[in-house]
């Protein structure tokens, strides 16, 4: 379990993220079409996992949008913005924003946020996902993630891309 605050209260997630070097685990998630979508739908491609809690926060939004500018800087990387929102949120907020360089995914029916170890186990927000990211590379291995401590401040961006650059 790890421990992150909202609003200056402790809430605890389910587990911990995956281990840098462990394969990633296994998920299933829905499309703007409603279409499941898997791990091995991105194979051979590095993939960035941007974990938000949702879609219809400032930081959230914020986070969706710089990661659509910083996209063209990653060659073969999909970065895959995933939240509990429902795809039609998804898509309409991602129509509205102009963002066409990411991906929306909803984990709304699917064991993603356990699997990954981001659900939040307590406090208001229960049952919504840890603001995180998981950095896969073509082979399916975790090379990076990031837990943010606080909720409603952003990732570190630049940890990101070096990441990506060293793999």
């Amino acid at each position: 379990m790890a421990t992150i605050t909202f609003q200056n209260h402790p809430v605890k997630t389910c587990g911990e993220l995956p281990a840098i070097g462990s394969l990633a685990p296994a998920f299933s998630l829905a499309n703007n079409e409603l279409d499941n979508v898997t791990l091995q739908t991105y194979a051979g491609k590095r993939k960035i996992l941007s974990i938000v809690p949702s879609l219809d926060t400032p930081t959230c939004a914020a986070s969706a949008r710089k990661f659509n500018q910083k996209a063209a800087s990653f060659d073969n990387t999909v970065i895959l913005v995933i939240s509990a929102d429902l795809p039609f949120a998804q898509c309409r907020f991602c129509d509205i924003e102009g963002l066409d360089s990411v991906e929306a995914l909803s984990s709304f029916r699917s064991s993603f946020a356990s699997d990954y170890g981001v659900q939040i186990v307590d406090g208001v927000l229960e049952g919504l996902t840890a603001r995180a990211v998981v950095v896969i590379d073509e082979h399916d291995s975790v090379i990076y993630t990031q837990l943010a401590p606080e909720l409603a401040h952003e990732l570190d961006y630049e940890a990101i891309i070096a990441a990506l650059k060293v793999h």
